[in-house]
């Protein structure tokens, strides 16, 4: 049974990594506004987006002075499924934390 379990890691690991060289890398954005604290953007940059506390920092401050910030590239399904996860831990706080996303 391990071995089996083992192949069909392998063969999700090697679908994924093949579904990533074939879909187009996007651009994700996160914007500013008046209702969201600065701290959640800085927590769900780090847990939904993978960046580090010092960059998610430093994306949070971008966007709230320029109103938008790059955070990161994806491909495109990755990026859609993080982006949903983003907004609906935003939603349950009642946060209008929005991302937005675009091709390279």
């Amino acid at each position: 049974m391990a071995d089996q379990d083992i192949l069909h890691d392998t063969e999700q690991a090697l679908a994924t990594e093949a579904e990533a060289t074939i879909e187009p890398p996007v651009s994700v954005f996160v914007h500013n506004d008046d209702v969201t604290p600065y701290d959640f953007v800085i927590v769900a940059l780090q847990r939904f987006f993978d960046l580090t506390p010092l960059a998610a920092e430093h994306v949070t401050y971008m966007a709230h002075v320029s109103g938008a910030a790059y955070v990161t590239t994806l491909p495109k399904s990755e990026a859609e499924k993080r982006v949903g996860r983003a907004h609906f831990a935003a939603s349950l706080e009642g946060y209008p934390l929005t991302f937005t996303i675009e091709p390279e």
